[in-house]
C-alpha cells in the first residue's frame, strides 16, 4: 500500500467514526438531588388538642380508682396472702402503677391538675371521701375488713372486693364511651379499651380463684 493510499484509508476511517459518534444518543444527565425540606406543617404541634371534659373526668377518676387497687394489692405480703393471690397482687400492683403514670402524664400534657389521692391511703378514710369514691371502690368498712383479714380470709376478701373494684372500672369505661364526645382522643380511647379488656380477663380469673378456695364458714 502506498503512503498516499494509507493516508486516505486512515482519514476515511476516522471520518466514519466521528460520524457514528455524532448520531449516538447523549448519555442521560445524572439526577440532581436537592436537599430535603420538610413542609411547613410537618412540625409536631407545640400543644396537644384541647381535652374533652369527659376524658378529663375519666382519667382523673381512674387515677383515684387505681390508687385504691395499689393499696389493696400492697397488703398481700403483710397479710399472709396465698401464692395465687400474691402473684395476682404483684401483677395488679405493677400494671396499675404503670397506668397511673400514663394518666398523670396525659393530664399534665393537657394542662390539667392531678387529682388528690392522699385520702385513699388515710386510715380512717375521711368522711368527705364518700362522695369521691369511684364506681366499685371499697368504702371505709370494706377497707377496714380487708386490712384486718389474714391468710385465707384475706385471699377470699381480696378476690371478692377486687372483682367488685374491677367491675367499677368497667362501668367507668362504659360511661366514658356513652358520653357524647368522650374517648375521641386516640390515646384515651386506646387506654380505656385496654383497661376494659385487661380487667374483664382478670375478673374471670378471680372468679375461678374464688370458686377454688375452701368453703367459707363465716358470713361477710
Amino acid at each position: 500500500m502506498t503512503r498516499q493510499l494509507a493516508s486516505f484509508v486512515t482519514a476515511a476511517f476516522t471520518g466514519l467514526v466521528l460520524a457514528a459518534c455524532s448520531h449516538a444518543p447523549a448519555p442521560a444527565p445524572a439526577p440532581v438531588r436537592s436537599p430535603a425540606v420538610a413542609p411547613a406543617d410537618a412540625a409536631a404541634p407545640t400543644h396537644p388538642a384541647p381535652a374533652n371534659a369527659a376524658d378529663i373526668k375519666f382519667m382523673s377518676g381512674m387515677i383515684i380508682h387505681h390508687e385504691q387497687a395499689v393499696l389493696m394489692s400492697d397488703w398481700a405480703p403483710t397479710h399472709g396472702a396465698g401464692v395465687g393471690v400474691s402473684l395476682l397482687c404483684k401483677k395488679i400492683n405493677i400494671s396499675q402503677k404503670d397506668d397511673i403514670a400514663l394518666m398523670e402524664r396525659w393530664l399534665t400534657d393537657h394542662g390539667q391538675p392531678l387529682p388528690d389521692t392522699a385520702w385513699v391511703f388515710a386510715r380512717p378514710m375521711p368522711a368527705s371521701a364518700m362522695h369521691m369514691l369511684m364506681a366499685g371502690m371499697l368504702d371505709e368498712q370494706q377497707v377496714a375488713a380487708l386490712d384486718a383479714a389474714r391468710g385465707a380470709e384475706f385471699d377470699r376478701l381480696f378476690l371478692i372486693y377486687m372483682i367488685q373494684h374491677h367491675g367499677g372500672a368497667l362501668a367507668m369505661v362504659n360511661d366514658l364511651f356513652n358520653t357524647p364526645g368522650g374517648a375521641q382522643d386516640e390515646f384515651v380511647y386506646q387506654f380505656a379499651s385496654g383497661i376494659n379488656a385487661d380487667q374483664t380477663i382478670e375478673i374471670a380469673r378471680m372468679r375461678r380463684m374464688l370458686a377454688a378456695l375452701p368453703p367459707d364458714d363465716t358470713q361477710h
